[in-house]
């Protein structure tokens, strides 16, 4: 795809913006928008008038708004942001700000709202720029770019300053121009996110199908013929009939859990550099060494809770999602340790194949059974312990018939898994495309006025 230039440029002054359209108007934002606006223009309402309140979580990543929560306006007049139908609010904390969180406020209680204070707020001279295009602005790469190199603070406590808001310099285009560019950006930017939207229901659906296909091996073979039997267990149900049934502690050898070292911010980089394995190793069932930190070098190491062939490593405090996921190491890691937040299992002779234990556990009818006895304050970190996986019963075919379940759930797992990495790699390129598209529009770079419809 492809789009005309302006006939003229002009230099723009500004080192990152370049040329742009010579009949645009280049100016600092403290220019066109008010910042922070005062809330006096709300102090005369009555104390009890409700208000929509909007905390972080209520903003999205793409724009969206969530109105349901309201408050009397004497609730949040001190200590929240204020704003109002037509501003335009970005979060200035980071990952929040990276992420893209922010958005044109529309349809408040009342036409007014207040929120977390991680908002700037932006309020468009409207003769100037109009709400939308402003958004386009804020969501543009060069504006992101920017904004986060010029954060302050240290870690998660990095934030935007509102003076690069108010001194960031772009070039404005008539508002009447704004309207085309607005309207085409609309159009192209809804067919790439319907393209995104069709990748990420593939993606679902291979991972509702890869859970189906894991639960019926593990709790009804690979064969449809062989006779079945009542399992005893009300959540299992039927399995083969010549399958054993026991508690998974009659399989397991040992059960560790991990320590709580402190950690680096970073990984390791050689096999022989001591590492500290954080929960996510284990997240969707396929062991990544990768997620791991370097313990420092004045922490004595627990060589005892290294990793070996053959361990099924269970998430012992996660999301509710991924709460008990476990994965099997295929390989020795000396030198890389369990984080707390992690069991190991070690089995004995009556379970040759760890692998289908791990499968085992990542099965619908067990996901259920250890989201039921998780416990924790808060759904976004969840905790089970060791008698919540040792408890649960297993069924257990043969060992030849544990490694062919194993070798076939290996290869139809390895196929959705390379066909979820594609959609992916597809999601990505088209937001890289939609990001490079309201770039080039409202830098000037591209001349959409009497641009045709055109097909990502």
């Amino acid at each position: 795809m492809s789009f005309a230039r302006y006939p003229a440029y002009k230099d723009s002054g500004v080192e990152w913006l370049g040329e742009v359209p010579a009949h645009w108007e280049v100016r600092r934002l403290r220019h066109a928008v008010q910042l922070n606006p005062s809330k006096s223009g709300v102090r005369h309402l009555p104390g009890k008038t409700e208000v929509s309140f909007l905390p972080m979580e209520a903003i999205g990543d793409d724009g969206s708004l969530d109105r349901e929560r309201s408050r009397p306006i004497s609730e949040v007049e001190s200590g929240y942001t204020y704003f109002r139908d037509g501003d335009v609010t970005i979060a200035k904390i980071t990952p929040c700000f990276e992420n893209g969180k922010g958005a044109v406020m529309r349809d408040l209680l009342g036409g007014i709202g207040f929120g977390t204070t991680e908002l700037i707020v932006a309020r468009p001279d409207d003769a100037v720029v109009s709400s939308e295009y402003l958004d386009r602005i804020f969501n543009s790469h060069p504006f992101r770019r920017l904004g986060e190199a010029a954060m302050y603070g240290a870690g998660g406590q990095k934030r935007v300053p509102d003076d690069f808001v108010r001194d960031f310099a772009i070039a404005l285009p008539p508002r009447e121009e704004q309207a085309d560019i607005e309207t085409f950006l609309d159009r192209e930017t809804a067919k790439i996110d319907a393209l995104v939207a069709e990748q990420e229901r593939l993606i679902a659906l291979l991972k509702e199908k890869r859970q189906a296909v894991i639960s019926h091996a593990v709790t009804k073979g690979l064969d449809p013929s062989v006779p079945m039997k009542d399992s005893g267990v009300e959540w299992l149900g039927e399995v083969p009939a010549h399958w054993e049934v026991v508690r998974i502690k009659h399989v397991v050898a040992s059960i560790e859990q991990g320590w709580s070292p402190q950690c680096e911010s970073y990984p390791v980089e050689s096999a022989d550099q001591w590492g500290v394995l954080k929960v996510g190793c284990v997240n969707g069932g396929v062991f990544n060494p990768d997620e791991n930190k370097v313990l420092p070098d004045d922490l004595t190491p627990v060589p005892a809770l290294a990793i070996r062939a053959g361990d099924v490593l269970v998430s012992r405090a996660n999301t509710r999602e991924l709460v008990g996921s476990a994965a099997t190491a295929l390989m020795d890691y000396p030198n890389l340790l369990l984080c707390d937040k992690l069991y190991r299992l070690r089995l004995n002779h009556k379970m040759d194949a760890p692998q289908y234990l791990a499968y085992f556990l990542g099965c619908l009818p067990v996901r259920e059974q250890i989201e039921l006895a998780a416990t924790g304050a808060s759904s976004s970190m969840l905790n089970i312990g060791q008698a919540t996986i040792l408890e649960l019963r297993l069924p257990r075919p043969d060992v030849e018939e544990q490694l062919a379940i194993t070798a076939h759930l290996d290869a139809v797992t390895a196929r959705m898994r390379d066909t979820a990495t594609e959609a992916e790699a597809i999601i990505a390129a088209l937001q890289e495309r939609r990001s490079a598209l309201i770039s080039a529009a409202v830098t000037g770079q591209i001349d959409v006025r009497r641009a045709p419809e055109q097909a990502p």
